[in-house]
């Protein structure tokens, strides 16, 4: 099975990330700009929340609470829920769907290292799983005795 480490070297390490003290309207926009949709949010090098559209959606729209004067503090998800490299995709699916959770900090020696997502771990168990699949079927049909 795939580990977090190998599916961030193949995603790549883009990562966004927001401050406490921003405004939650930065960080709509952030993550407008960047299509996605939750952002870590760090302070002094240390992963202290995160921040999503359904913490939006849920603690500013439905609260009647301006964006541009709300501070992220305010409405992030903290403590974070997050798994280091080694973890595989099936832990983190695990650790999602118990949590219902869709976005999942990375954290290695105290430092946030990237962050994926339940589309990221659905893609990659699938992948995982045709590759299985594909191996049985040259197994039965004798292609690995060539």
């Amino acid at each position: 099975m795939i580990s977090v480490n190998q599916l961030l070297r193949q995603k790549g390490n883009e990562l966004w990330t927001i401050s406490p003290d921003a405004s939650v309207f930065e960080a709509l926009q952030l993550m407008a700009e960047k299509n996605i949709g939750a952002l870590p949010v760090v302070e002094n090098d240390r992963l202290v929340g995160i921040f999503s559209e359904r913490d939006y959606a849920r603690k500013v729209i439905l609260k009647g609470k301006s964006s541009h004067q709300t501070q992220v503090r305010e409405l992030m998800s903290s403590p974070v829920h997050h798994v280091k490299g080694r973890r595989t995709m099936e832990d983190c699916m695990r650790l999602m769907t118990e949590k219902r959770i869709r976005h999942l900090p990375v954290v290695e020696n105290g430092q946030l290292v990237g962050i994926i997502t339940i589309g990221d771990v659905v893609k990659a168990v699938i992948s995982q799983q045709q590759n299985t699949i594909r191996d049985l079927e040259n197994y039965i049909s004798g292609a690995y005795m060539s």
